[in-house]
Parts: C-alpha cells; structure tokens; sequence
C-alpha cells in the first residue's frame, strides 16, 4: 500500500487543484476522498487508511468491491472481445444476460434493451411508452429522481436544483408521493394513502391532463434521492389499478432498488406489484457501466429497429461482470443477507434514535437505510448536521452518504456482503459522532 500511494503523489496534488481538470458538477461532490484501491466492503486512501464503504459506490457495489468473481470474469472477458456494438455483431454474454435475468425478474418482463447508465434505462422506458402508446404524456411522482438527461429531467423532482435553468424536452406532470409529512396523526397509511392517492388523480384528471393522453406513470418505488422514503403496499398497488383502469403503462425506476438492495431481487417483487416497464442500472454489473430497459416481448415488439439505438449499450465486458455479480449473489445468498443485515441495522438505529434527538426518522428496507436529522427545539430538518455528521464519520473511518430535498438524511448503502461485524463498527462510529455533536 505505501508503494502506491508513493506512485499516485503526482494525481494527489492535483487534486487540490481539482477545478483546473474538471467540472465543479463532476468534482465537488462530498467527499472526494482521494483512494488508491476499493476491496470488499472498504475503500484505500492514499493516506493510508482504510475506509469502510457505506456507500457502495452510490448502491452499485452490490456484490462488494473487486469480487474476485467478477474480477475474473472481466479479464477472461478481455481476451476475446471488449467492444459491441451490439446488433452489429452478436456475443454470447449479452444473451446469457439476458437468459438469467429472465429467471430472477417478474413474469413477462422478459426483452431487454441494454444501454450504459440509469438515466439512459429511463430514457428508453420513457420512449418505449410513448411510442406504443402513441400518447403524449408522462406522470411523475414529486420527490423521485429519474437522472438529468433531458428527457429524463422532464420527470425528476427530487430538486428544483436539477431542473434550474433547463426546459424539460417533454410535458410531464407530477402527482404527490407518499410522504410521511401528508399522513395525519393515527391515520393509518394503507388506508389513507390510497385514498388520497384516487383524490389526486380525480383532480390531475379533471383539471391538467385526460388520462387517454397519458402514456406512462413513473416512480421509484423507494424514494432514493429524495430522502429514503418508503410507501405503503397498498398505495403501489392502487397505482397499479389506476393505470389498469385507464391504460397508462406503469414504469418502475430500479437503478437504486434493484440487484437486492431491498432484500428480494426488485422492489416489485418486495412490494408485490408488477410494472409494464423496468428501469434498472447500478447494482447490475458491479461498478462497469450496463443498464436496462425492461418489458414484455410483446410490448418490445412494438418498438422497430430505427426507434431507439446504441454504441456502447450491452458492452460485452459489462455483461460478463454482471453475469459473474448474479451468480455471486446467488451462491453468497446476498437476498438473505440483505434483509438480516438490513432489519439488524435498523434495529439498531431505532435504538439510537431513543437516545440521540437529532435522529428524527430511521427508515429501512433490505440495505437501503435512511437516517434522518432534524433539529430537536424546530423539529426543522437539518442539512447542514447531516453533512457534519458525515465528515466526523470520515474522519474516523466510515463513509456514508446522503439524500433528500434538503440533503437532511444520511443514507447508509453497504454492499449487499456486509456482516454484522462491519454495521456494528460502522453505527459504532456513526454513533460516537452523534455523541460528540449534541454535546
């Protein structure tokens, strides 16, 4: 370790002056930890330490850092072939992709449209429903983020931040999510919601938008960006009906929930709603850059050679690493893992959030945790603890990450390989930091 951080002096100093080489929007976003090598569940810092990782790369480490698996699976991959483009020339590991993920998906959800990134798999989905469809409009749920392409920014709001400036591409709509701040005091949420939900689209309908003009409902059916929120079943599932009853597509966005993060393969499977069409990235390929648009062979039918494309989608090194990352997760039983690791850490947050004030919501399914802070007198949310919170975190070693409108929550996304040994340091950590701030 100490002869490379010697070999990487040269990039480290130019890190102070970071601005010269790249954009603010690429560079400046917390913590920019300067490491030298990622393993497991921990990053290497040139400073020589070891970092336990939290974060997962943004949810995409799924399978843990360098899994030797995957590893091996690249290199082999290398030899033969590292480039499509696909439909060009065919390759075996995007049709065996293709194969396995046919048995880990809902029913019918069986056509793939591979591409790079989450914001491209949403692209697709959005295109794919316009165009067989043949209507116009789009409905998002406040609150969710899609990506900042522009067509995909159409239906993010996660931040007016991201929308600063820009004219979505396409008129979208947006309906209210299911935040905990609507329900009232003793309602129950799997009655309410719903309710609330049909109220909502009743006025969308009669007032915006007819809903024979609307092609696709989207939503994360996890809040990821805008806070780690949680819905009830039952208002998914009331989602679901609506779209049934007026023949609106319904698109699930995966790229934060999928690959097990929520303890079962997706989150529809976790929530037991099926969509039409299916957004996923991140956790497929363990850090090399695949995603996917989703859906039935007879909706993908529809959609003809010429109205969507690709280079590099499908890249036949990403496919083989994601192969290699499912079979990991099967043989490691990583769903299991997920879920105990997840009801663990949280049970031990609730527990924390009795002692320290400044907690003011623990909210977890499978690894996907938020921790929200909030000043104690206010009850305020409180962006500027939470970033305080982090940098003490780092600075003894653990790195999470944070979510939410006013960055207010500490997400905490390890690989899906965590033991108990590792969260138990980690909200160790986190805990002694949150100690030492309320002080």
């Amino acid at each position: 370790m100490t002869q490379k951080i010697e070999e990487k002096n040269d990039w480290v100093q130019m890190v102070d002056h970071i601005g010269n080489y790249l954009a603010p929007s690429m560079a400046k976003d917390h913590p920019n930890l300067p490491v030298v090598k990622a393993e497991g569940c921990y990053y290497y810092g040139v400073d020589g330490k070891q970092y336990l990782d939290f974060t997962s790369g943004i949810a995409v480490e799924n399978v843990g850092h360098r899994h030797p698996k995957v590893v091996q699976a690249i290199k082999d991959g290398v030899d033969s072939l590292i480039h499509g483009p696909s439909g060009v020339i065919m390759y075996e590991s995007i049709l065996k992709l293709a194969a396995e993920l046919q048995k880990i998906l809902p029913p019918k959800l069986d056509n793939f449209f591979f591409a790079n990134s989450g914001t491209e798999a949403i692209e697709g989905a959005l295109k794919l429903a316009k165009y067989t469809t043949k209507r116009p409009y789009v409905v998002s749920f406040t609150g969710c983020f899609h990506g900042r392409s522009v067509g995909a920014l159409s239906v993010t709001t996660s931040k007016s931040a991201y929308r600063k400036y820009l004219q979505p591409s396409w008129l979208a709509y947006q309906l209210p999510y299911a935040l905990p701040e609507y329900l009232p005091e003793g309602a129950d949420p799997e009655q309410f919601f719903p309710e609330k939900l049909e109220r909502d689209v009743e006025k969308l309908f009669n007032h915006q938008v007819a809903p024979e003009e609307v092609a696709c409902m989207i939503l994360e059916p996890v809040l990821g960006e805008g806070g780690y929120i949680i819905p009830p079943k039952a208002w998914l599932k009331k989602i679901r009906e609506i779209c049934d009853r007026h023949g609106i597509l319904l698109i699930f966005d995966e790229v934060q929930t999928g690959f097990g993060r929520t303890g079962n393969w997706f989150a529809a499977q976790t929530f037991d709603v099926k969509p039409d069409i299916m957004a996923v990235a991140k956790g497929i390929a363990a850090g090399l850059p695949l995603s996917a648009t989703i859906a039935s062979k007879e909706l993908m039918d529809q959609w003809p050679l010429g109205s969507h494309g690709t280079t590099f989608g499908g890249n036949p090194l990403a496919c083989s690493a994601a192969l290699a990352s499912l079979e990991v997760m099967k043989e490691e039983k990583l769903l299991d893992n997920s879920k105990e690791m997840g009801e663990y850490a949280v049970k031990r947050l609730r527990n924390m959030q009795k002692q320290y004030p400044i907690i003011r919501d623990v909210r977890g399914v499978g690894l996907m945790i938020g921790i929200e802070l909030g000043n104690p007198k206010t009850g305020e949310a409180d962006g500027q603890a939470v970033m305080d919170v982090l940098d003490g975190c780092l600075q003894e070693g653990v790195l999470f990450y944070l979510c939410g409108n006013s960055g207010e929550v500490i997400r905490m996304i390890p690989p899906l390989t965590v033991t108990k040994e590792q969260i138990d340091h980690g909200l160790d950590v986190l805990e002694k930091v949150l100690r030492t701030y309320q002080q």
